[in-house]
């Protein structure tokens, strides 16, 4: 995708995050890589309003925050830009403040593999991350902790990010983790829960690794 199809990509999902129930006003954000740099929406706008030029692009290079745009960047940019430079196989991350995962994570829980699509996220659990304050490098830093060997994670009194590929996969990981997050607390309010096995655990992720459609 070019730069500002990117851009567009970005807007629409935030949209369709607002639409669909996963997100509500502008709590949320997106972020994608783009040839060395990071897209991300912008602070505080209301996503109806948002033209691809607002989108705010910062160097992957470093840790500092200076932008290119005419508004800056999430206030959620430290740990966007954390998350890329860490893991070079995800291109897009997705935050969002969704019910269930936040549910779930203001009781601080992590989500065992109550059902086996939990090694979507690289592992047999989605762990929360230590509660830190909103916008701060200690926030970025317990999510890389959380998000050790994941590609998930839920925010402790927060929500919940999950990174992908591309925007596209990010958003489906978002979805899936609002889902696991609904189903693992209804599981446990019923008081009768089973946990799948490591090593089962350990063949659905082998299995993962050539599950759909695989380019050429």
């Amino acid at each position: 995708m070019t730069e500002n199809q990117k851009r567009r990509k970005i807007i629409d999902l935030c949209l369709l995050m607002n639409s669909s129930g996963l997100n509500q006003g502008t709590s949320g954000n997106i972020s994608a890589r783009h040839e060395g740099a990071m897209l991300i929406t912008p602070s505080g706008i209301p996503y109806e309003k948002l033209m691809p030029k607002d989108i705010a692009k910062l160097s992957l290079d470093n840790g500092d925050i200076d932008w290119d745009g005419p508004y800056k960047p999430s206030s959620e940019w430290h740990f966007h830009k954390a998350i890329l430079q860490d893991k070079p196989e995800l291109n897009a991350v997705v935050h969002t403040h969704s019910t269930f995962a936040t549910v779930v994570s203001i009781a601080r829980d992590n989500i065992p593999a109550c059902h086996y699509m939990i090694a979507a996220f690289g592992g047999n659990s989605v762990r929360c991350a230590d509660y830190e304050t909103f916008g701060s490098p200690e926030l970025s830093a317990s999510i890389n902790k959380a998000m050790v060997d994941r590609s998930a994670c839920l925010l402790a009194n927060h929500g919940m990010i999950a990174a992908g590929k591309d925007l596209d996969n990010a958003m489906w990981a978002a979805v899936e983790l609002e889902t696991l997050s609904k189903q693992y607390y209804y599981s446990k309010l019923s008081g009768d829960m089973t946990i799948l096995p490591d090593d089962e655990m350990a063949v659905v992720s082998e299995k993962f690794k050539s599950y759909g459609q695989k380019d050429k």
